[in-house]
């Protein structure tokens, strides 16, 4: 692995997980040497961050972590909603209605608030398969970018037992949608379940947050 790829996905991860915040500072001198970059790959994997949209340039030489608020995720929602119910609907004309009938069942048997970290490793397989099933390198490199920036905000949002369940019987539905063909309940289907997900994150955000 090169370098710049090194030193960017160990920063994508932290960024991610929330080990480096909103508003951490990545100074070129700092990083490099707790990374074991140069600084040419390190400028390099701040480049590609900051294309991302994950930081932003505070000064020729101090980077730091771009913030995320109401407003972002309601804007990053409205991108979502388009590229998934655009992708749900091609994934029933195109997908392997096999593959989405497994993972239909797979989901009728999770229990998200029990082992959220299997519900989401669920989830992840899930969109493995839409991104298959669209055949579509455009739609699943925009959906790509837009699911880097979930992780964040699901990271801010808290752990809600009773949205977990929900969500699980949500994507069920999609999958299912999915497994017989019916593009316009996938689409709808999804149109509901991101309708729920984002009402949900923003009522989880500090009431600052929340009214902005």
């Amino acid at each position: 692995m090169r370098a710049s790829d090194r030193a960017y996905a160990t920063l994508l991860e932290e960024i991610q997980s929330g080990a480096l915040g909103p508003g951490a500072v990545l100074g070129e001198v700092d990083q490099s040497s707790r990374l074991g970059v140069s600084r040419t790959p390190l400028r390099e994997a701040l480049g590609r961050l900051a294309a991302d949209g994950l930081v932003v340039q505070a000064s020729p030489r101090v980077t730091v972590v771009s913030d995320i608020d109401a407003g972002d995720i309601r804007e990053l929602f409205e991108v979502r909603r388009a590229l998934e119910e655009t992708a749900a609907r091609l994934a029933a004309e195109r997908g392997a209605r096999d593959v989405f009938a497994e993972i239909a069942g797979a989901l009728g048997e999770t229990d998200a608030a029990a082992d959220p970290d299997a519900y989401y490793a669920l989830i992840a397989r899930f969109d493995r398969a839409l991104d298959a099933a669209v055949e579509n390198d455009y739609l699943t490199a925009a959906l790509k970018n837009v699911r880097t920036h979930l992780v964040r905000v699901r990271r801010l949002a808290r752990d809600n037992p009773d949205r977990l369940a929900a969500s699980v019987a949500e994507h069920r539905l999609i999958a299912a949608a999915i497994a017989v063909g019916d593009g316009d309940l996938a689409a709808h289907a999804t149109h509901v379940h991101l309708y729920n997900a984002l009402t949900s994150i923003l009522a989880s955000l500090p009431s600052t947050e929340g009214t902005s």
